[in-house]
């Protein structure tokens, strides 16, 4: 069964480039491990670790409107509305292959699903 690789997405605002243009429409790409751990050697993220972000969705964000490229210039230029719909949407897709333990609460007796987090699970 293949899996879905890429996920597309429309701003709420969009971005509008040097002409005027608004670019809303674009497309994100699941993240591979290098997407996480290069960025974390870039210099502007060692003296501001929110700069991550910036970074981390400038590599998995493949298209935006007509835009030539999406590079951290575009992602510090969005509207901090547009900039949370991709970090959620980036959490989505990322995440939503976790195993999930579905199980019922001793205290109410409803039934939770629990994502099951296996990185550092010894700790």
């Amino acid at each position: 069964m293949a899996f879905q690789e890429e996920f597309e997405f429309t701003l709420p605002r969009g971005y509008r480039d040097m002409d005027g243009n608004l670019h809303r429409e674009g497309t994100m790409r699941l993240a591979n491990a290098s997407d996480e751990i290069l960025p974390l050697r870039d210099p502007r993220v060692q003296q501001n670790p929110a700069y991550l972000t910036v970074i981390l969705l400038s590599r998995v964000i493949t298209k935006l409107g007509d835009l030539p490229a999406v590079d951290t210039h575009v992602i510090e230029k969005l509207y901090t509305m547009d900039l949370a719909y991709l970090q959620e949407l980036y959490e989505e897709i990322n995440t939503s292959e976790m195993p999930v333990f579905h199980g019922i609460c001793p205290h109410c007796n409803q039934q939770i699903d629990i994502p099951i987090n296996f990185i550092g699970a010894g700790q």
